[in-house]
C-alpha cells in the first residue's frame, strides 16, 4: 500500500470513528433528555421506532 492510500485509509477510519461517536452521543443525549429531564418513564423507549413515528406524526399532523 502506498503512503497515499494509507493516508486515505487513516482519514476514512477517523471519519468513521467520529461518526460512530456522534451517533452514540446522540442516543445518550436523547435518553437523558427524554428519561431524566422529560416525562418519559423508560429512557430506552425514545430509541423505539413507534415513539419516533408518533413524534413525527405530531409534527406533520397525522
Amino acid at each position: 500500500m502506498t503512503s497515499g492510500w494509507k493516508y486515505v485509509a487513516k482519514q476514512l477510519g477517523l471519519v468513521l470513528v467520529v461518526a460512530l461517536l456522534a451517533c452514540l452521543f446522540l442516543a445518550v443525549g436523547l435518553m437523558v433528555g427524554y428519561g431524566v429531564i422529560g416525562d418519559g418513564k423508560n429512557p430506552l423507549s425514545i430509541l423505539s421506532l413507534d415513539k419516533w413515528q408518533s413524534i413525527i406524526g405530531k409534527f406533520t399532523g397525522q
